[in-house]
């Protein structure tokens, strides 16, 4: 997209769920965050609806306890220092599985990347340095103060405004220009489609409290009107949009990784696959990178390395399209899934699970996953949208090393708001279905492993619930049998999505008892603490699913697979195997598509050779556990 479109489609820009403010709110008291954004303003010559607008964009107006984000970035206005917090932050890694995820050929996993060097690190990840010559105030304190950071902020908003040689003062319109250098971005598109971002937020205001208890508004302007030619004094580079396949609201740049044959029978870094003539396209997966910004650029046009369909940059939500959508990425570790998906890959270097993603990210990814959901008619719902946590392991085998990313800490309630499709009641309170909906910011469980193992994570927000074997808090969590075949208990590990329920996911009601409830999930009842004065799940009407008369129990899959009857001369018959979990007689879960056993046999450069089998049996997708699996349908019978 070239910067006049970004600027024609302005208008276009998704509308975005906001609370306005009262026209009417009365001055804040100077030593809240409300009244530091006022100070702040007045002290730099910065509009106060510029400031709140840039600070909503990177985080919300949120601080996270002095905690830094996945790209280092800290406080509201997201001041970036990230030599500090690679020195600071450990590097995790999600799993082991082959990233493929066919047994049909030799496995390609995913290596874990190197953090990059402190002193190669671009302008973007060192706003902070920056912020603190300008200002005066020292590094410890624009980490640590959320009033020295907004300061520092605002500061460089000031120092951007004058360099382009805009007046100062108090009208937003003149400020386009800087806030388009704020968000870092190298191309004009991108610097463009924040600025744009930005001041949707001023025309249609914003109000809420912040994770420290502040109340912040910012008043609607609908009347401002920028003048957009601002971000041509910028300087910035044109970037190449290729093949990009992109809404116009976004700005995407097309950065292709390599198919290409390198001997012995293996090529890289994707297959060719004409969908969806070949095969429908199901499912969205959402990941995290884990590797910074230009090492992630590197590893996916490495033809030995795997692929995804798309990257997101965290600072200004810049998206960069990798592989064509008719083809098929190697990216969530079940060949199944990845046949019928697309992989977004969000920016997250540090790989911290206690670190938070940017406003921006979070915007022009709910963006880019409505254009996809349309394109592919794709239910916007979390059997569809999937984390890559929620992907199954294909067998066994492969369950322990299946990755958890983007963890319990990613914001699911904020994103489908966002996508238009937030989580709210559609049933009566005793309903026999609820979709898990705690409120975020508030709903701080304990979890372990952020920095060692075993040693407490520092609160935080997330949208995931934990499950206990009765209802007590004092009670052992349910047991996962696939990650623990010895029938250990779960744990509270930041990566153990043993015991885990996450935001928007639905499960079928196994009891109540005062403010317990208990689901059904991976084949047990597990409880999850759900008071009426505090509730974190919401009352749902959905189909749902329970094994035939007289079966005991089904197997179930995490893959749907043919049957060997349907593989013609040439093909491997892929095994239907089980996971060892089963779906007891009177449980319940909730379904999602029926879908035909399908195979995509693609082990060849030679396209030629790629065939897709279509089987005869049937299958169900459910809500098993904290992954999503399949069970023939043949074996269950639909209830409601």
């Amino acid at each position: 997209m070239t910067a006049g479109g970004a600027v024609a489609c302005a208008a276009l820009l998704l509308p975005l769920l906001s609370a306005g403010p009262s026209a009417t709110a009365e001055r804040a008291p100077a030593d809240s965050l409300q009244g530091t954004f006022a100070a702040a303003a007045a002290e730099y010559g910065v509009p106060e609806s510029v400031l709140l607008g840039v600070s909503y964009l990177q985080s919300r107006w949120d601080a996270h306890g002095g905690a830094a984000s996945v790209t280092g970035g800290y406080g509201p206005m997201h001041l970036t220092d990230a030599r500090t917090a690679i020195a600071e932050a450990p590097h995790h890694s999600h799993g082991t599985e082959d990233a493929r995820g066919d047994e049909s050929r030799p496995a390609r996993s995913v290596v874990e990347a190197a953090l990059p060097d402190p002193a190669e690190l671009p302008p973007r990840l060192r706003t902070l340095e920056r912020a603190a010559e300008v200002s005066g105030i020292g590094a410890d304190e624009l980490r640590d103060s959320a009033a020295a950071n907004v300061r520092g902020g605002a500061a460089l908003l000031a120092q951007a405004q004058r360099e382009l040689g805009g007046p100062a003062g108090a009208d937003p319109a003149d400020w386009y220009g800087a806030v388009a250098r704020y968000s870092g971005a190298d191309d004009v598109a991108t610097a463009t489609t924040y600025a744009d971002d930005v001041f949707d937020v001023i025309r249609t205001g914003q109000s809420r409290t912040t994770d420290s208890g502040q109340r912040v508004e910012l008043e609607p302007d609908p009347a401002v009107s920028p003048d957009r030619t601002q971000v041509r004094r910028l300087g910035l580079r044109t970037a190449d949009t290729g093949r990009t396949e992109c809404p116009p609201t976004v700005a995407c740049e097309w950065i292709p990784a390599p198919y290409e044959e390198f001997g012995d029978g293996d090529y890289g870094n994707h297959d060719q696959a004409g969908r969806p003539a070949s095969q429908s396209v199901d499912y969205i997966v959402v990941h995290d990178t884990e590797a910074s910004w230009d090492t992630t650029l590197q590893l996916v046009q490495n033809p030995q390395y795997v692929s995804w369909q798309y990257s997101l940059r965290s600072s200004d939500g810049h998206i960069a399209q990798h592989v064509p959508l008719e083809d098929v990425a190697w990216h969530a570790g079940n060949w199944f899934v990845n046949a019928k998906s697309v992989g977004l890959e969000h920016e997250g270097f540090l790989v911290s699970p206690d670190a938070w993603y940017t406003e921006a990210m979070y915007r022009t990814s709910a963006r880019l996953v409505r254009y996809l959901a349309k394109r592919y008619d794709i239910p916007l719902d979390r059997q569809h949208i999937l984390g890559h946590d929620n992907v199954p392991g294909t067998t066994a085998a492969t369950i322990r090393g299946m990755h958890t990313d983007p963890g319990p800490y990613w914001d699911w309630a904020h994103y489908f708001k966002l996508l238009g499709r937030p989580f709210t009641p559609s049933a009566g309170p005793d309903s026999s279905v609820v979709t898990i909906r705690p409120e975020y910011t508030r709903h701080q469980p304990l979890y372990t492993g952020c920095a060692k193992a075993g040693e407490a994570c520092a609160p935080h927000g997330s949208g995931a619930v934990r499950l206990h074997t009765a209802p007590s808090e004092s009670a052992p969590l349910v047991k996962d049998v696939g990650l623990r075949p010895g029938g250990q208990d779960s744990t509270t590990g930041v990566n153990d999505t043993g015991a885990r329920a996450s935001t928007g996911q639905q499960y079928a009601v196994a009891e109540r008892r005062g403010d317990w409830t208990a689901i059904w999930y991976l084949g047990q009842k597990a409880w999850f603490h759900n008071p009426r004065t505090q509730p974190v799940a919401v009352a749902a009407r959905e189909q749902v699913l329970t094994p035939k008369d007289g079966l005991a129990e089904v197997p179930v899959y995490g893959r749907a697979y043919p049957e060997a009857s349907a593989y013609p001369p040439g093909v491997p018959v892929q095994a239907v195997s089980p996971l060892p979990y089963k779906l007891l007689a009177g449980q319940r879960y909730v379904v999602g598509d029926r879908v035909p056993g399908e195979y995509l046999y693609a082990t060849t450069f030679d396209t030629a050779g790629h065939k897709v089998v279509r089987g005869e049996e049937m299958y169900y997708e459910i809500q098993f556990g904290h992954r999503v699996a399949f069970v023939k349908a043949a074996d269950v019978r639909v209830l409601g």
